[in-house]
């Protein structure tokens, strides 16, 4: 039981006083990131999905 008291200590003492947390600025940056790329690799699966299914319909009438 002493090992996970310990556990928890140290792991509560790393968290509060170790850890560099973002400011509100620098956390609003970051999101701005994620939601631009995010919306970047969306939009290209896309047009990877579009442009499959227009070339499968093509290939699959001149077949049938």
């Amino acid at each position: 039981m002493g090992k996970i008291n310990k556990y928890f200590k140290e792991s509560y003492t790393e968290l509060m006083h170790k850890v560099t947390w973002p400011t509100w600025s620098e956390l609003q940056n970051s999101t701005t990131v994620v939601m631009i790329a995010s919306l970047i690799v969306a939009l290209t699966v896309w047009v990877m999905d579009y442009a499959f299914d227009n070339i499968m319909t093509f290939v699959y009438q001149m077949l049938y």
